[in-house]
Order: structure tokens, then C-alpha cells, then sequence
């Protein structure tokens, strides 16, 4: 049996809460100065005037201009939302050279209690907001008779069918156990110098997205970005294979890539791992499959002139609209928001992702606390969803020890295809090798890759080279040299 929910008013939020909040209980969202609790409050209140609902918001912290003028900034209506203001005025302050808004004549008494009681009945809101509670405190004499009227209020306008939403400013010296304790769900907001998170840790009744969801604050207020699930978009993929256009290539895999897996492109710098992926990229989109480009390492305008200099029809596959590129600065996206991006791609209805510079995910995207477990589960995702994935992953050695990957994702990839550069005869050569593929059968052997004018070229096995996965890669007999080879030094 399905439970009735209500939006929270904030963005991704209620996915995060399977479905919003339940109607007449309570929730705490707590986090320190700064967090965005009043703008979460201000989106939970505007969400129920959009549907008809009574609002009330109980101000016990800024006035209620300066609430106001906070929701205008973020288009959230609140004509309709009653203030009922508890909040020091300034006339207090200078009345009294305390820190205390009430004396303590006034705190013994239970005025403020009856005067929300009447508000309340008077209102008969449907949601509440109490902000912040913490500053109940200062009403109250002691942590007993704090703790005794909050749960008298929460136990009161749960009588009245209010769904109610309190916020506390946690840190430092500051605690808010005892109301974690007393409400039905708690949502915090963590904030650090790189990025922002949102973290639910209880909500009775219900089932939640646990861990760290990236949000932030923008014009429109404030945005979730739930974390992604693999398999929350699961769907059956077709037979068939991701063809390079390349005859060759495509021999050294046995036909292509089966379709709906991940493989890793590994190289060195320089040695055409993002060359290599855009031409399965491009093949497929003029194919007619929904391709996506997310580009960590370079600008579009390079990837163009690059493509162009070489011969890649990539404008082509642009203009087919079949293709697109995403350019990701990195220090401009959070881990959320990227994933946000992945999720809509497959949403739409994309069918190859290619992801170029796993590295730069990976050093500069903000908001990660786990860049591999980050770059695993959006593999994962994208797999389970069944669309093909080339992810390009740089290793630092040039020449020596051979690592199939930098970042230990080895177990992620379906597939695994490495480009090194070699030497012989005092020439740097390039190298292409498959060293895994989970769903089919591959070639063993290495080929020669070349970039030329004319596209991409692989040449036939190169049976004489060796060494390439100990680290020492060398030919192991001069004489058999590729009829290439003695071509070019009869040409010198």
C-alpha cells in the first residue's frame, strides 16, 4: 500500500525521499549558517500554496521583510503564506543590553504557547514552518521545559493535520539531538569550501536514498541532484555490435564492441585514445544511434579542428543531429550535476556515451568524496540502461610498467583496449592492443596504429613485437620488420 506524499517544493528532493514528505508529520532540516535552510523552508511553504494549501511561518530568527525579500530573489511565492513573527526587534535590542529577547518573568510564562495555539487555530495551516527552532531555547528556562514545549507544539499541530518542517543550526557548540530525537524525519545540509550535500538519516514510515545527494543554491533557489542508482533506468539491450568504421579495428575486436558495454580506452598522453573513441562515436551516430560526447579535457573548437586536420566526418555526425559534445568544467560542476547531465542523456534516449578524461573527472569535479566509487557507479548506471560507454583514462608512464588504468576501474570495464607508444629503429611508433573483452572473443596480437591525414589506420599483427606488458617493450627480430617499415627506410 502506497503512502500519500506531498512535494517538499524543492528540486530532486522528493526523489531522495521516495516521493515527499508524509502529510502530517514533522521534519527537522538542520545545517549550519549559510546551508539554505530558510530557502529550503521557503520552497516547502511556496510548494503548498501552489497546491492550495494553508502556510503558516512561524519567523523566529530574521524579520519577516527580510524573509520576504529573500523569496522574491528566488521567484517563491509567499502573498499567500500567514508569518506569525517571534523574532527579536530592533526596538528589543536596544531596549535591553542583552542577549536574552525575553526577560525572565516573561520566559516563565506561557504566553508565546497560547498565542501560536490561537494562531493556529485560527489559520488552521496545513503546513508549518518553524524558523529555527532552535531559538526556542531562548524562550524557555532550562533544556527540560525546551524539550517539554516543542514536543507540546509538534504534538498540537500534529492534532491539527499539519505537516510541519522545523529548521536548527547545527555545529560547533550548538547541538540539536534532543529535537533529532523528537521529529518523524531529519535532513541535513553539509557545506564545505568545495561543494554542498544533502543527507537524509531518518524518516519513519518510509524508505529514502541514503548517502550524500549534491545540491546547491541558484537563481531558482535551492536544486537536489540525487545520486544516481544503477539499474533505476534498466533496460533490455539488442544484439549487435559498436562498429569503428575501421575494418581493421574492427577485426582486432572481432567485429566491434557488443552493444550496452563499458570499455576503457588506456594511453599514454598523445597516443590517440581520444581519437580513437571518436571514431566508434562517430560511426555510430551515422549510424543512426543518439551519441553524446562529455569532454573533461579540451575545448569543442579542438575537437573540430582535430577531427577536421585528420579526415573524421565529425561535423557530419553533428549536423545529422545524432551527435552532440558537451564541453564539463570541471571546477564549475559538482559530481551531482554531472550525473544529472548522464541521467537526462539516457533519459532522451541515447544509445553511446562517451566520456573523455576520466582523469579530470576525477582530480577537478567538485564534490567528491569517492572519485573512483563517483566514476564506478555512473558506469554502472550507464550500463544497466544499456547504452554503450567509452571511457578515455590516461596512464602517467609513457614507457615502463604497464597499467591497464590509473584510477583501479579495471573491474568496471567490459572491455579493455590499450594504445602505447613504441620505439624502434629511433622512431616513435604507436601501438594498439585489446587486452579484454567480457562478451565475445578477441585477437591476441598487436597492430601498428597510425593518424594521418586520411583518418585513422591499423596496420596487420605484429607478431615480432613483444614486451609491451612487461614494460620493456622491443622487437624481437629486426629482420622480420613490416614491409612498412623497409618501405620507409628505403624512402630514407
Amino acid at each position: 500500500m502506497s503512502v500519500e506524499r506531498i512535494s517538499t517544493g524543492v528540486s530532486g528532493l522528493d526523489e531522495v525521499l521516495d516521493g515527499g514528505l508524509i502529510p502530517g508529520r514533522n521534519v527537522l532540516v538542520r545545517g549550519s549558517p549559510g546551508s539554505g535552510k530558510t530557502i529550503f523552508g521557503l520552497h516547502f511553504l511556496s510548494a503548498g500554496i501552489d497546491a492550495e494549501e494553508t502556510a503558516l511561518y512561524i519567523n523566529m530568527g530574521e524579520p519577516q521583510a527580510y524573509v520576504e525579500e529573500t523569496a522574491d530573489a528566488f521567484g517563491l511565492n509567499t502573498e499567500q503564506i500567514q508569518f506569525h513573527n517571534l523574532s527579536p526587534t530592533q526596538e528589543q535590542f536596544s531596549e535591553r543590553n542583552s542577549y536574552s529577547v525575553f526577560e525572565s518573568a516573561e520566559v516563565e510564562q506561557p504566553d508565546f504557547i497560547e498565542d501560536l495555539r490561537d494562531e493556529v487555530d485560527k489559520i488552521q495551516p496545513d503546513r508549518v514552518l518553524l524558523d529555527p527552532i532552535t531559538e526556542f531555547r531562548y524562550l524557555t528556562t532550562d533544556e527540560r521545559q525546551f524539550r517539554s514545549g516543542v514536543l507540546g507544539l509538534l504534538d498540537y499541530l500534529k492534532e491539527v493535520g499539519a505537516t510541519v518542517m522545523l529548521t536548527s543550526q547545527a555545529g560547533g557548540s550548538i547541538t540539536d539531538d534532543d529535537i533529532q530525537f523528537l521529529v518523524d524525519a531529519v535532513i541535513s545540509l553539509d557545506v564545505t569550501p568545495e561543494s554542498r550535500a544533502v543527507n537524509v538519516s531518518k524518516f519513519r514510515g518510509s524508505s529514502f536514498r541514503r548517502g550524500n545527494h549534491s545540491y546547491d543554491i541558484t537563481d531558482d533557489g535551492l536544486t537536489v541532484w540525487p545520486t544516481l542508482v544503477p539499474g533505476e533506468h534498466e533496460r533490455e539491450v539488442e544484439s549487435g555490435t559498436l562498429s569503428s568504421g575501421v575494418a581493421e579495428l574492427d577485426e582486432l575486436l572481432h567485429g566491434g564492441l557488443d552493444q550496452g558495454t563499458v570499455t576503457i580506452l588506456s594511453g599514454p598522453t598523445g597516443v590517440g585514445k581520444t581519437t580513437t573513441g571518436l571514431q566508434f562515436l562517430i560511426q555510430a551516430a551515422l549510424e543512426g544511434k543518439q551519441s553524446i560526447l562529455f569532454q573533461f579535457e579540451e575545448a569543442e573548437w579542438t575537437i573540430r579542428k582535430r577531427a577536421d586536420a585528420i579526415g573524421l566526418p565529425l561535423q557530419d555526425a553533428l549536423d545529422s543531429g545524432q551527435l552532440s559534445i558537451v564541453g564539463i568544467d570541471p571546477e564549475e560542476y559538482t559530481v551531482g550535476e554531472f550525473e544529472d547531465l548522464v541521467r537526462e542523456a539516457v533519459t532522451d534516449g541515447t544509445e553511446v556515451v562517451m566520456i573523455d578524461g576520466s582523469q579530470g573527472f576525477q582530480e577537478n569535479l567538485r564534490g567528491l568524496d569517492n572519485t573512483t566509487g563517483a566514476l564506478l557507479r555512473i558506469g554502472r548506471f550507464l550500463r544497466a540502461a544499456g547504452v554503450s560507454t567509452i571511457l578515455v583514462n590516461e596512464v602517467h608512464n609513457i614507457t615502463g610498467d604497464f597499467h591497464a588504468t590509473e584510477e583501479r576501474t579495471s573491474n568496471l570495464a567490459d572491455n579493455i583496449m590499450f594504445l602505447r607508444h613504441v620505439e624502434y629503429r629511433g622512431k616513435v611508433r604507436k601501438v594498439i592492443g585489446t587486452l579484454k573483452m567480457r562478451t565475445s572473443d578477441f585477437e591476441r596480437s598487436l597492430r601498428e596504429l597510425e593518424i594521418t591525414a586520411d583518418g585513422i589506420r591499423v596496420g596487420e599483427p605484429l607478431p615480432q613485437l613483444r614486451g609491451i606488458l612487461t614494460g620493456t617493450p622491443e622487437w624481437n627480430d629486426t629482420d622480420t620488420a613490416s614491409k612498412h617499415d623497409v618501405d620507409n627506410d628505403e624512402q630514407t
